[in-house]
């Protein structure tokens, strides 16, 4: 688990191909103290577990899934990465709950200073769009960010000074494809109120008949 605040950036040494399969060398710009074998970082916001590591380095295991599903299977020699260690009991959550499951991919559409911030606009699938809401949560290249505005094909986002000098959120140009995880709570509640209907139509979910049968309404 995450919470969306970028402890600093990595550069991408190599990516090792497996079949299907990939290795990710990637060396931290900042100080990564005491990395455990098998441990979760979150690359660009998707979770990857350490199976490696040197003084300057860690390499990483990218799955299948994990490839088809993110930009990760793109990055080339080079490109800098958002990374963030899991969350400890006790830490702060500062951002939102972040698991490192990646939901699919944005594209940059509109890039535009506001003030000192940085408005940031997106456009991504309606399969995701339906999990964000204004004011809500939403974690780009696994960044905690606020979602300033919402329409039927997209989302903005306003990036401060801080976080545009601690992640890469600033170099991105129109065009480029971000990895998005939408909020957990929303797609849980989404689940429990729009279950996948069973071939026997059981399973209505929570509507207003249900909530007044029970007190509710």
């Amino acid at each position: 688990m995450f919470t969306g605040l970028i402890e600093g950036t990595g550069t991408l040494l190599r990516t090792e191909r497996h079949g299907p399969d990939a290795r990710m060398v990637i060396s931290p710009d900042f100080q990564l103290d005491r990395p455990v074998l098998g441990e979760s970082i979150a690359v660009d916001g998707a979770c990857l577990t350490v199976i490696d590591f040197d003084p300057a380095s860690f390499g990483a295991d990218v799955s299948a899934e994990t490839l088809a599903r993110t930009t990760l299977g793109r990055k080339v020699s080079g490109n800098k990465l958002n990374l963030e260690r899991a969350l400890k009991i006790g830490d702060r959550l500062g951002g939102h709950l972040v698991t490192g499951h990646i939901d699919g991919i944005a594209v940059l559409k509109e890039r535009k200073p506001v003030g000192r911030s940085l408005r940031l606009s997106f456009e991504m699938a309606p399969e995701m769009i339906r999990f964000v809401i204004e004011k809500g949560s939403i974690a780009v290249n696994g960044i905690s960010l606020t979602v300033n505005g919402v329409s039927n094909t997209g989302f903005e986002v306003n990036i401060v000074p801080h976080t545009a000098s601690m992640t890469t959120l600033a170099d991105l140009r129109i065009g480029a494809e971000v990895n998005i995880e939408t909020d957990l709570i929303g797609k849980y509640v989404h689940r429990l109120v729009h279950p996948q209907e069973e071939e026997n139509g059981a399973g209505k979910g929570i509507d207003l008949d249900l909530l007044r049968r029970h007190g509710f309404a």
